[in-house]
Order: structure tokens, then sequence, then C-alpha cells
């Protein structure tokens, strides 16, 4: 009895007896251990070439009003509580559409994926809900989701873009490999006033004053692209099958 007693300590002792006490030795486990977890999530980011990217010609890059929405979207920090990612999985697809493919985010720089869902996934919000709803969503979102955590932002309704700054980012982009062919002030305005003005006008049928330039109005132009063009692809695909 003592015997075997003695030899399951010495078994549930042996990690004792080769760590405890000696610290070079715990501290160099402890590096390999920690090194061949790196080097399993970081080989494949140096072996991947770029032509293996999943690309697809269905998807084309934001328009300068949707960058300026984008920007928005990320100052306030709506990607800590909405994912932009639809994973293959049947509750998943039936409450928020189609998964996602990877090409959907070629253009998406930063990527939004999110680590958690406070709020509902906005892969596939474009279109979901008219511009008037997203209004006023932002404003206060118990009036369009009685119940919702999520806080109010008044401010957008107050601020303006920047036409100017918009620019620097659509040329920032263009130099990491977005194929935008005006860049200059110029042009990233005028895109900015056409399509701000399709949104005004918009909310206008629902009674609701805006200008081309207000934070709300280019927020809610990126959230009405979101997942519009891939969702229309595999719409497509499907018929076709």
């Amino acid at each position: 009895m003592s015997t075997s007693s003695s030899e399951g300590n010495g078994r549930d002792r042996f990690h004792r007896r080769v760590f405890e006490g000696k610290a070079a030795v715990f501290a160099i486990a402890t590096t390999l251990a920690i090194s061949a977890g790196g080097l399993v999530e970081i080989i494949p980011m140096f072996t991947t070439t770029s032509a293996s990217w999943e690309r697809a010609d269905w998807i084309t890059p934001y328009t300068p009003l949707e960058v300026a929405g984008r920007d928005i979207y990320i100052r306030e920090g709506c990607n800590v509580c909405h994912s932009q990612m639809i994973r293959p999985m049947r509750a998943e697809i039936l409450r928020y559409g189609e998964w996602t493919r990877a090409a959907e985010y070629q253009y998406d720089r930063p990527f939004l994926l999110g680590s958690r869902r406070l709020g509902p996934d906005l892969q596939r919000e474009g279109g979901k809900y008219p511009d008037a709803w997203h209004y006023e969503h932002m404003r206060d979102p118990r009036t369009t989701s009685p119940g919702s955590v999520m806080p109010p932002y008044p401010w957008l309704h107050r601020n303006q873009i920047d036409p100017v700054d918009v620019a620097r980012s659509i040329r920032a982009l263009a130099r990491v490999g977005t194929p935008y062919e005006a860049t200059d002030d110029a042009a990233v305005e005028a895109s900015l006033r056409e399509q701000g003005g399709a949104i005004t006008a918009s909310l206008a049928t629902s009674s609701l004053d805006a200008n081309w330039d207000d934070e709300i109005v280019a927020l809610i132009a990126y959230l009405q692209r979101l997942g519009v063009e891939g969702r229309a692809y595999l719409a497509e695909q499907e018929e076709d099958r």
C-alpha cells in the first residue's frame, strides 16, 4: 500500500521535480511553448502569396462617402459590439443571411470582422432597412429597436465630414492597392455631393432634414453598402444552379 502510494506520488510530482526551483529550465520550456504556438500562426502569413488570395470581380471599392462612413464607424467603435462575419452555420444563416465569402473583404482596410456580438452581425445590413430607419436609430436606438442597449449618437446629426480629409483617405487606400481612378480633391468632393444628395433626398421623403456632408449621411451610406454586392452575386449563383 505504501509502495503504491509512493509511486503514485512520484508520478504526480514529476513536473515539480523538473521545473520547481529551476527558473532557467522553466523559462526555456515556456519560451519554446510560446514560440511553437506563435510560429504556427506566423509562418502561414509568410508562405502565402497574393496570387493565392481569394478575389472577386463582383466586389467594387467603397465610394468616397462610404469610406467616410466607414471611418466614422471605426471612430465610434461600432465594430466592438457588431461583427461583420456570418459563419457557415444554420443558425447564423437563418438569422443574418448567406455566410460570408473571403473575397468580400478584399477592399476592407482594416478588416472589421469583430470578436463578439453585443448587437447583431452587420455583414448583410445593406438594404435591410430604409435610410430613415438608420437616421432615427443612430439618434435614439430605442425608437427603432425597443429594449436596445446601444447608446445614442446625436452628434452624428450635427457634425460634418471634411471632403479634403476624405480625399486623403482615398489616396491612402489607392497607394495600398485599392483601384480608385480619381483621387484628387475635386473628384472626391463631387462624388461625396452626388451620393450624399441622393441619401438626403431619400431622408426628405420621411420629413427628415440632412445635408450631404453630415456625418450621419456618410454612416448611412456605409451601412447601406454592407453585403449588398455579395448578396446579389450569391443570389445570382443560386438562380443559375
